[in-house]
């Protein structure tokens, strides 16, 4: 008797699942975002109803049957990329460990960058999140912090 029952209990959550997910292309645009709210910490930056309906119906899947596991999601963000016709260039690993200091001089002066374990950079005291900022401080112009430093992304 427990498997019916387990089996019962699953058609009625899939029931009231699959009715919110219905029910979402009856609301009008304020009651969308006012379920958009609920389950999501921020607004999308261009917001698109059916983008926002999917979203929203992959939430309430998620809640209703628990989410994919790590390693899953993992696995088809690689296939994703693998297949993708839109390739995307990854950035250069710099490969600096934490606590390595960059050594640089410009205009006679000797510039010292230590490489923090969060993967900021601390400069005369401050951190920077990026190397490129830290260039632009000492010079007065923009560059690329790694070329400025020295770092070319290639393994020693």
């Amino acid at each position: 008797m427990k498997p019916r029952s387990i089996s019962l209990r699953s058609s009625i959550v899939a029931g009231k699942v699959a009715k919110k997910i219905s029910d979402l292309s009856d609301l009008k645009m304020p009651e969308l975002w006012l379920e958009w709210d609920k389950h999501f910490p921020h607004r999308p930056s261009a917001p698109n109803r059916l983008h926002m309906q999917a979203r929203l119906a992959y939430r309430f899947q998620e809640l209703a049957y628990g989410s994919l596991p790590t390693a899953t999601r993992a696995r088809l963000a690689d296939l994703g990329e693998l297949h993708s016709k839109i390739k995307v260039n990854a950035r250069p690993v710099l490969g600096v460990l934490p606590g390595t200091t960059l050594l640089r001089e410009f205009d006679g002066r000797r510039y010292t960058v230590t490489v923090l374990s969060d993967g900021r950079y601390e400069y005369q005291g401050q951190s920077y999140k990026s190397l490129s900022a830290i260039a632009k401080l000492i010079t007065g112009t923009q560059w690329s912090g790694p070329a400025f430093f020295g770092i070319t992304g290639k393994k020693a």
